[in-house]
């Protein structure tokens, strides 16, 4: 299932902590992302474990928080960000 939210959306939104603009994030990184997930060395910001793959996601413009979207609605929690800085590989 791939991610569609209209560019008039993406325009406004921002991440709920830092305020800085979301983009899409590709699919490459959504990969090396899902890779790390899997082998379950990801963790929300609040600790808890990353289950399961994202389907898509959005980055903030910095590249520090990936925000998961399920279902085509990104979910813009701050609980929910997955801080990038846990990756080996930088986004």
């Amino acid at each position: 299932m791939g991610m569609n939210i209209p560019d008039h959306l993406l325009d406004i939104l921002c991440c709920p902590v830092s305020h800085e603009p979301l983009l899409p994030l590709s699919r490459g990184k959504l990969k090396n992302l899902n890779s790390a997930i899997a082998a379950g060395d990801i963790q929300y910001v609040d600790g808890a474990k990353v289950e399961s793959e994202l389907a898509g996601a959005l980055v903030t413009r910095d590249s520090k928080v990936v925000y998961p979207v399920e279902d085509g609605i990104p979910v813009l929690l701050p609980e929910r960000g997955i801080g990038t800085t846990q990756l080996k590989e930088p986004l």
